[in-house]
């Protein structure tokens, strides 16, 4: 644990650097970039962040900032990427970008890392930050699966991952830090039906290949509810389905596309397996075949159970309100950081009843101070596991 003279030192040097901070998220607010096209973005935040001179570039269009000396970090993601929205809140600094807005908060999760890591190299870390400036949280291919696969959290040695999201479901300043899987995992299927196609006065001559996959949609229906737990949240959802091009001509070819979500790997898994052979048995018994294919997407965000319970204890001494439930089939790409290190993603309530991606959604100045307490809490909180655990990230 960190002294009581250490943390006091922290939090006053965390309200020095807010009014910065504040003024950074209404200019990355304003000028915001879509996914994959954030260089502006971060070369905007790398200015306003200490030492930005040692940044490394990661993902393309990200990069990693180290804020202390050698040893075992801690990171601190940020997102930068914007949504294709345009913005409908008209406030002075809205977008200026018609078709891009900061519609997910992201902007204000830049704006509370800053503002954290301002408060620690002004007064020295306790444990080195990380700061994690992290592209293409709102598309494929991730931007955080890239960070982790081009290896320069071990390179920097990343003993652990924190981070922050705004959530309207939960009450101004209310923080979620929940343990286990609070995201689901998120894929895509296709599935492709074959028959034969022909006259559809003489449908006993085909093999229909929209009515072997209109029942392949309706059977997908029973996956969860028959084949998986009951207390293990779980999602399959056709989305889309095209079949035919004329009202006298039988398909041969039907296509739907959907989504799996689990909240569990092992559910993850048992789904794919279901779905499949769900279309390809359906399909058979209308003398047509099925092919399948999934695109996989983000696994499940799994927070770490040890850095769940000293994060919450951080946040019960600052006094903040702490949830332990919060959970959805929601996605998030911090994901991909909590396979590689012990992770840590909390959510902070809004004062604002907006949902997330709405044209109107506009967190304030309050909500950035809760985040960056939250934020700031995190980091106390991991820099007491990391401690715990410094034997196993000893130098050499």
């Amino acid at each position: 644990m960190t002294d009581p003279a250490e943390h006091a030192a922290l939090w006053s040097a965390l309200e020095r650097h807010l009014p910065a901070a504040l003024d950074l998220r209404r200019r990355l607010h304003r000028r915001p970039d879509l996914s994959g096209d954030e260089a502006a973005t971060r070369d905007l935040v790398l200015a306003a962040l200490p030492g930005s001179g040692g940044a490394v570039k990661a993902a393309e269009t990200g990069a990693v900032l180290r804020i202390g000396g050698p040893g075992p970090a801690i990171g601190v993601r940020g997102e930068m990427d914007a949504l294709p929205v345009t913005e409908d809140t008209g406030v002075p600094w809205a977008s200026d970008r018609p078709g891009a807005m900061h519609a997910c908060g992201h902007d204000t999760h830049l704006a509370a890392l800053v503002a954290v890591a301002g408060a620690l190299a002004e007064t020295g870390p306790p444990v080195p930050l990380l700061a994690v400036l992290q592209p293409r949280e709102e598309t494929y291919p991730s931007g955080a699966r890239d960070i982790t696969a081009g290896g320069v959290l071990e390179s920097e040695r990343c003993a652990a991952m924190v981070g922050v999201h705004v959530q309207p479901l939960l009450a101004r300043g209310e923080v979620a830090c929940t343990a286990g899987g609070v995201n689901g995992s998120s894929d895509e299927f296709e599935i492709v039906v074959r028959g034969r196609p022909g006259h559809a006065a003489y449908p006993h001559l085909t093999s229909d290949a929209l009515l072997a996959l209109s029942e392949v949609v309706v059977a997908l229906q029973s996956v969860v509810s028959r084949s998986v737990d009951p207390m293990a949240p779980a999602v399959v959802g056709v989305s889309s389905f095209t079949a035919g091009s004329a009202a006298n001509v039988i398909a041969g070819t039907a296509r739907a596309t959907g989504t799996v979500r689990a909240l569990a790997s092992s559910t993850r898994e048992l789904m794919h397996r279901r779905i499949t052979e769900v279309a390809e048995s359906v399909a058979r018994a209308h003398a047509c075949t099925a092919s399948v294919t999934f695109t996989h997407g983000e696994p499940v965000l799994d927070n770490d159970p040890v850095l769940a319970g000293s994060i919450a204890r951080e946040l019960d001494r600052r006094g903040l309100s702490v949830s332990r439930n919060l959970r959805s089939l929601g996605s998030d790409d911090f994901s991909y950081f909590c396979e590689l290190v012990p992770s840590m993603m909390l959510f902070v309530g809004t004062g604002t009843s907006e949902p997330l991606h709405s044209s109107r959604f506009l967190p304030d100045d309050a909500d950035v101070r809760a985040l960056a307490a939250a934020l700031m809490a995190a980091y106390l909180g991991a820099v007491a596991v990391v401690r715990d655990r410094v034997g196993a990230f000893a130098p050499g």
